[in-house]
């Protein structure tokens, strides 16, 4: 079995969660497994290493679980995208829509320096609201946002079109 394969296998699906007609993909159960988890990082590190990539922006919370070990594989700095009031510095905030109100994304106003290249990472690319609107944080901060990496990607929401058209969306697993 190949690494896409294990980890496909051992990411649970549950019909009917939050709401009726939705199957939540459940990246835990990947997580928790030794071997799915070094698989994982594995694909995003053999993506990534040769990139010149020197930051990797990991979007709360399950970005920060990938986040951090590619950075430390890629020799990059990890950057952490938060919830509004998480961070104990000065921020810089980026609001976006949901499907019924807003949200919003924060960062330290100095976690980067203008011109330097980052990677995006989240879990699994939905809609693409929330990465877009990390991507457009980092923009703002004066980043070169250069690709948005996921583990899993849900194919008929569309994400990708709702990301910066100029990046590379990388993603391990499609439904």
């Amino acid at each position: 079995m190949n690494g896409m394969q294990l980890v496909k296998e051992r990411i649970r699906s549950i019909n009917d969660f939050p709401i009726k007609g939705i199957i939540f993909r459940d990246i835990t159960t990947a997580i928790k497994d030794k071997e799915a988890l070094k698989e994982m990082i594995s694909f995003l590190t053999e993506k990534f290493k040769d990139k010149n990539i020197d930051y990797v922006a990991a979007v709360e919370s399950r970005g920060f679980i990938f986040g951090s070990a590619l950075a430390a594989n890629i020799g990059a700095g990890c950057i952490l995208i938060r919830k509004p009031g998480k961070l104990p510095a000065e921020t810089i905030s980026e609001e976006y829509a949901l499907e019924y109100g807003t949200d919003k994304l924060e960062m330290h106003k100095d976690a980067i320096e203008p011109g330097k290249n980052v990677i995006v990472i989240d879990d699994l690319l939905a809609t693409g609201g929330t990465v877009n609107a990390a991507c457009k944080l980092l923009t703002k901060a004066g980043a070169n946002v250069k690709a948005a990496a996921f583990i899993i990607e849900l194919t008929e929401l569309n994400g990708r079109k709702n990301l910066p058209q100029n990046i590379d969306v990388v993603s391990m697993i499609s439904y």
